[in-house]
């Protein structure tokens, strides 16, 4: 005798979704609740469920840093983590950083370092920054490049992104 749920991947192919679950998170300093399958990374509940599509989806598999966001002033790559893990967690994403049409510190010392090309790793690295002056990581450049070698710039932006760290630390 086959148990019934047995017989659902027998019959189909596939087991049945698991049952969608609530879960509250802050946005941006917005309360947001959501209704996900539990197996949503937080980087697809954020992209796909809230269409906040700045943190961008890169290798999927944590080694690139292109969807750094902050969970409670911590980086993490949303990518590696589900979004029901972060029940009541207050998100930060790039979209949050800007205060209307103030720029946040490090997103205007991007600017005035060229400290992006392509741009595509960009909202990672600008939250990888953060967390990086934050955590007090900023005391040369050898320092700032050892703390931010988790995100990953293709187009070789790395002079101007150290500087633009160093700056906004230095501000701050």
């Amino acid at each position: 005798m086959v148990s019934s749920s047995v017989a659902g991947v027998l019959t189909d192919g596939a087991a049945d979704p698991p049952a969608a679950v609530p879960v509250q998170l802050t946005i941006n300093g917005q309360p947001r609740r959501l209704n996900l399958d539990p197996r949503t990374s937080l980087l697809d509940a954020l992209r796909e469920h809230l269409e906040l599509t700045g943190t961008k989806k890169g290798c999927n598999q944590g080694a690139c840093g292109a969807c750094t966001v902050l969970v409670d002033g911590r980086r993490i790559n949303s990518c590696l983590t589900l979004a029901v893990m972060h029940e009541g967690a207050r998100i930060t994403t790039i979209e949050g950083l800007a205060d209307g049409e103030t720029l946040h510190p490090l997103q205007a010392a991007f600017i005035e370092h060229d400290a992006f090309q392509c741009g595509y790793c960009t909202p990672g690295q600008i939250m990888s920054g953060i967390a990086c002056i934050a955590e007090g990581h900023t005391g040369s450049p050898d320092e700032i490049r050892a703390w931010m070698s988790g995100n990953i710039c293709r187009c070789g932006a790395y002079p101007g992104i150290v500087a633009a760290v160093a700056q906004a630390a230095q501000a701050g």
